[in-house]
């Protein structure tokens, strides 16, 4: 399959320019004002719209319905990858909300079987497990009964079973085992700390032992005291990846724009960590084993109201972030594009617009709206009366 993408604005090394992209078998071939591509090549030309790489989700617990602990394989695609495409998703993680190892097992599986297989749906890259190796005291939404000490081993069950698939892991520094089983597996698997109410040596140590990232930043997370700097001193002070979710609920525009100051752009992923209601109106449904509901577009427990997820979509996450910063796209762009790659140890073949990367692109019209998304070069979404 061949593609000449012409008369687009092309977002490359953060910055704007006209240009002209030729894709070859699902990869990006040349970036050029000119490209050189085979007379009778098919042509997309896009009216001076802008085309950025596609948003990578590294923390979703689904949308349209449909639940990722309770997802078969065909539901991951055709209904929630076909809206995280419309959304301008071109890849993501389904993070598996800590279950019974049974049906940790059965997520696993059906993931698997769904990151196989290509079609008109965003791309399933793996699996994020988010616990079962949490805190109790910051639970969140997660089962108490279900939480566990730290142990490698049953990673490495997973692990096996998943067959590569599993590429992000959250855990919480101050459970029993699991500073030594981030030592232990950190080689394996993008691990995140998160979910912890640990003190500032503990958190540093586990990034020191090879954790990478800090989930959802500031949420479910002891903050920071000037005498007990904690979790939050901790992911704060250090050059980990920080996901933020940026729906305007579980963080102040205020707080955003801190921790970029503090972060730098380049350290930041943003993140949806939506649950099957996105995309939805209010109501009831489910996040994992847990009920929950949703008013005005706010998900909390039906049991105690604690907050769980969001009902965000990445499209959204970038129009909100360029609102609550006041900085140009071009700068608020790499917190879903090459940060998520880079995080994942993706950044060689995807979330950059270069020879050589995976053709997985996004148009935006001068609202930033989502018009149409491409995976491997394949249109998957199309905005209706436009190109």
């Amino acid at each position: 399959m061949e593609l000449v993408i012409q008369n687009a604005s092309v977002y490359q090394n953060h910055q704007f320019a006209p240009r002209q992209v030729y894709i070859k078998d699902g990869k990006i071939a040349q970036v050029a004002p000119k490209v050189d591509a085979p007379a009778g090549c098919p042509v997309l030309d896009l009216g001076g719209k802008r085309l950025v790489p596609g948003f990578i989700d590294v923390h979703t617990h689904g949308g349209a319905g449909v639940d990722v602990n309770a997802a078969t394989a065909r539901q991951l695609n055709d209904t929630i990858g076909r809206f995280f495409a419309s959304q301008g998703t071109t890849g993501w993680l389904a993070s598996v909300l800590t279950d019974t190892p049974e049906q940790t097992l059965w997520c696993i599986d059906q993931i698997k079987q769904a990151g196989k297989e290509q079609g008109e749906h965003a791309q399933l890259l793996g699996v994020h497990l988010e616990g079962p190796f949490l805190a109790k005291e910051y639970k969140g939404a997660m089962p108490e009964h279900l939480l566990q000490k730290g142990d490698a081993e049953l990673f490495r069950r997973y692990a096996q079973a998943a067959e590569g698939s599993i590429k992000y892991m959250t855990v919480s520094p101050e459970v029993e085992g699991v500073p030594e089983m981030i030592r232990q597996i950190a080689g394996e698997v993008v691990v995140a700390i998160g979910h912890s109410g640990a003190d500032y040596d503990t958190a540093m140590a586990c990034i020191q032992a090879g954790a990478a990232s800090a989930t959802h930043t500031f949420n479910a997370m002891k903050l920071l005291h000037q005498h007990f700097p904690a979790i939050m001193g901790a992911v704060l002070e250090s050059d980990i990846y920080c996901e933020a979710i940026c729906d305007g609920r579980h963080l102040h525009p205020g707080t955003v724009r801190f921790l970029l100051k503090c972060k730098g752009p380049q350290r930041v992923v943003a993140i949806t960590d939506s649950i099957m209601a996105a995309g939805l109106p209010d109501g009831k449904y489910k996040l994992g084993v847990n009920d929950v509901v949703v008013e005005d577009g706010d998900a909390k427990l039906a049991s105690d109201h604690t907050r769980a997820g969001s009902t965000l979509t990445t499209g959204q996450a970038l129009k909100n972030l360029v609102k609550f910063t006041g900085r140009p796209v071009e700068e608020i762009l790499p917190l879903l594009t090459e940060n998520p790659a880079d995080l994942l140890r993706m950044g060689f073949e995807k979330g950059r617009i270069k020879p050589g990367w995976d053709a997985d692109l996004v148009v935006l019209d001068e609202e930033l709206n989502v018009v149409r998304t491409l995976v491997g070069g394949r249109t998957v979404f199309q905005k209706d009366g436009t190109v």
